[in-house]
């Protein structure tokens, strides 16, 4: 089997290309071509041409997340397979695969919800962040921006989003056409997975190969700054689902109106001035069992 492994340069802090080719090392002559995925201008040409390789993507959730909307609706012949080298890591941490493994990327990117905000719709991996965690994100840009390589700590900026920055607003959620009203919501992410964030176990229960295809939202709300930031810590173990300020609802279509813009992230993609947004759950997966046996060795 000879494999085509595209990279993308700006995963992993900037070291996307290094970790591709620590991955090339270890497949050694299996290796047919490394590309810049970000460089490729038509995937169905691509596709294509290198129909007789399996085609290996390298990134970390933000590349899967442009490469699932990328390919939707193409026909691939390609097995396709994903490395993970991100920073957060959140897909790898929900399917839980070691980092290196060849993970077979198909069933995971084949039904993907959608997420429809100004009359545009967005393919996701993990979840959608909505509230404190997309003010997060927004931070993090402008952080990013303003001197690159710097390391950034979300952790940092939520606290400090809590205490003095980031102002909840009120929401009205529908799922499945029932309507429910929260007042000061803090986050309102709808996940896909069980994670997001870079370690936030924010929907325990979310398996994102389920035969029923249910989406879950998440909504902290109803509660002052001090409380919240001594609830928020618990995200990161999934023990935020026993405290009374925490909301969960689950189906098929989620609406999440807040009553003012707040920012919003997609698999750590950031979206500004967001008043609205909708998901819709995709036909039911695979069945998770049968993902989870498959393995390849090199």
């Amino acid at each position: 089997m000879k494999y085509c492994v595209l990279f993308n340069p700006k995963a992993g802090n900037g070291k996307g290309k290094e970790e591709a080719e620590r991955l090339c090392e270890k497949l050694g002559d299996q290796v047919a071509e490394k590309l810049d995925v970000t460089a490729i201008e038509d995937l169905a040409a691509f596709f294509e041409e290198k129909k007789e390789f399996s085609v290996v993507l390298c990134g970390g959730d933000g590349t899967l997340n442009h490469f699932a909307n990328d390919v939707a609706g193409l026909k691939i012949s390609s097995p396709l397979f994903y490395c993970a080298t991100g920073t957060g890591n959140d897909f790898l941490r929900d399917i839980e695969k070691p980092a290196g493994e060849l993970i077979p990327l198909e069933p995971y990117i084949e039904n993907l919800p959608v997420c429809e905000i100004d009359g545009r719709e967005y393919r996701f991996i993990n979840g959608i962040g909505y509230g404190i965690d997309g003010y997060c994100c927004e931070v993090g840009d402008r952080i990013r921006e303003e001197a690159p390589g710097k390391p950034i700590n979300y952790t940092g900026i939520a606290i400090k989003g809590l205490l003095f920055h980031y102002k909840p607003t009120g929401a009205t959620v529908t799922v499945d056409g029932k309507e429910h009203r929260f007042e000061k919501v803090w986050i309102a992410p709808t996940m896909n997975g069980r994670y997001y964030g870079g370690g936030m176990m924010a929907a325990p229960d979310q398996d994102r190969l389920s035969p029923e295809g249910n989406q879950t939202v998440v909504l902290f709300h109803n509660s002052g700054k001090l409380h919240t930031l001594m609830v928020f810590p618990k995200i990161f173990k999934g023990e935020h689902l026993t405290s009374k300020v925490t909301a969960v609802l689950t189906g098929h279509e989620i609406t999440v109106e807040f009553d003012e813009p707040r920012p919003l992230q997609m698999d750590g993609e950031t979206v500004l001035g967001v008043k609205k947004y909708t998901v819709k759950a995709a036909k039911p997966a695979k069945a998770a069992e049968e993902t989870r046996e498959t393995r390849v060795a090199f």
